[in-house]
C-alpha cells in the first residue's frame, strides 16, 4: 500500500494541530513526532499551559484496532492507578473528556512526563520498579476488563499462527520447518499454561523497558498502556530481564523483594515466563505482517520478511523448545 492510502497517511502536522485546537488547546508551533509504530504519538508545545502543563502528548489510535470502550477501559484504568498514587501517566480531562474524536481518528492528550530508559543492571532500580508494579497490580486485582482481552493461548499464537499461514507470509523455502516449529512450541505452551491456574488481573500488558520512564530523583514512571489486558502478575515483571540464566534470576530477584512489599507474588507462576515469552514471539512476527501495509513499518523493519528473518524465527523457536523444558527460574 502507498503512503496515500494509509489512514495516516492524513494525519498531517496540520491536522495534529487542527485536532488539538478542535478541544480548545492551542499548540505553539513546536511538534516532534515521538517513537511509536502502532500509533501515532506527538509532543506538543502550547501557547498557554493546560492545567499546568506547557507541553502535551497527543495520542492519535490506530483506526479500528480497539473499540470506543475498550480505549476508555485503558483510560479509566489509568485514571485509577493516578488516583492511587501510582506513577502512571493518564489522560487529561479535556471538556470533560479523555477521548476525542476529530477527521476519522479517535485521540487522547497526557501530560509530558521526561525520563530515560532504567538501568536494569541496579538492583536497587528494580527494586524500585517491582514496588510500583505490585501498587499497579493492587489496582488491577480490584475489578476486570469487560471490553480488553485477555492474553491467552489462541489470541496470542493460534490466531496469528494461522493468520500468518493463510496469508502466505512466510516463504516457501521456511514455511514447513517453521509451521512445524511453531506446533510444537503452541503446544509446550499451552500445556504449561494449562498446568497452572493463575489468578488473571488487570495488567499493564506490554511493560518493557522502553514503556518506563526512569528520573533519578522520583523513579519510574509507567507510560503506554496501550495493551493493557487481563492476565497473570508475571506477565509485567518477564520483560524486565536480559542476558543469561544467572543475570535474569539476579534481575527477578531484585523485582520480586521489591514487589512483595505490597503485594505477594505467586512463584508458580515463574513457569510461565518462558512459554509467555514463546507466545509473544509468535504474536510479534504476525503484528509485523499485519502492519504491513503501513508505510512506517518497511522502513523501520526493512530485515522483516525475508527467508533469513524466517530462519531465524525457526531457531529463536528452537531456543524456546529448549527453554520450555528446563526448570523455571527460582527466587
Amino acid at each position: 500500500m502507498s503512503d496515500a492510502l494509509h489512514p495516516y497517511a492524513t494525519l498531517t502536522p496540520d491536522a495534529v494541530m487542527d485536532a488539538l485546537s478542535s478541544i480548545g488547546l492551542w499548540g505553539d508551533g513546536r511538534l516532534t513526532a515521538l517513537s511509536s509504530y502502532e500509533n501515532r504519538v506527538y509532543q506538543i508545545g502550547l501557547d498557554e499551559p493546560f492545567e499546568g502543563h506547557a507541553q502535551v502528548v497527543a495520542k492519535f489510535y490506530r483506526p479500528d484496532r480497539w473499540s470506543e470502550d475498550a480505549i476508555l477501559e485503558e483510560h479509566a484504568f489509568a485514571a485509577e492507578l493516578a488516583a492511587a498514587e501510582v506513577p502512571a501517566v493518564a489522560p487529561l480531562v479535556v471538556q470533560g473528556r479523555t477521548l476525542h474524536q476529530h477527521a476519522g481518528f479517535a485521540f487522547s492528550v497526557s501530560p509530558r512526563r521526561g525520563g530515560r530508559t532504567p538501568e536494569l543492571d541496579d538492583a536497587e532500580v528494580l527494586e524500585w520498579i517491582g514496588r510500583f508494579l505490585a501498587r499497579i497490580h493492587v489496582v488491577g486485582a480490584a475489578g476486570p476488563f469487560h471490553h480488553r482481552p485477555t492474553l491467552d493461548l489462541a489470541s496470542f499464537a493460534i490466531e496469528p499462527r494461522d493468520w500468518l499461514l493463510a496469508h502466505d507470509a512466510i516463504p516457501l523455502d521456511v514455511g514447513s520447518t517453521w509451521e512445524r516449529l511453531c506446533n510444537e512450541a503452541i503446544a509446550a505452551a499451552g500445556a504449561a499454561l494449562s498446568a497452572l491456574s493463575p489468578q488473571h488481573l488487570r495488567l499493564h500488558g506490554d511493560c518493557h523497558p522502553g514503556n518506563i520512564l526512569w528520573t533519578p530523583d522520583q523513579g519510574p514512571h509507567f507510560v503506554d498502556l496501550d495493551d493493557a489486558r487481563m492476565g497473570p502478575a508475571v506477565q509485567d515483571l518477564w520483560m524486565l530481564q536480559s542476558g543469561d540464566r544467572v543475570q535474569r534470576q539476579r534481575q527477578l530477584g531484585a523485582l520480586i523483594d521489591g514487589y512483595e512489599q505490597f503485594r505477594e507474588f505467586d512463584r508458580r507462576e515463574l513457569a510461565l515466563i518462558e512459554p509467555l515469552r514463546t507466545l509473544r514471539l509468535i504474536h510479534y512476527s504476525a503484528w509485523l505482517a499485519r502492519r504491513w501495509d503501513d508505510p512506517a513499518f518497511p522502513r523501520a523493519f526493512p530485515w522483516f520478511g525475508s527467508s533469513d528473518y524466517w530462519k531465524g524465527q525457526c531457531q529463536m523457536l528452537e531456543d524456546q523448545l529448549e527453554s520450555m523444558e528446563e526448570p523455571p527460574l527460582v527466587v
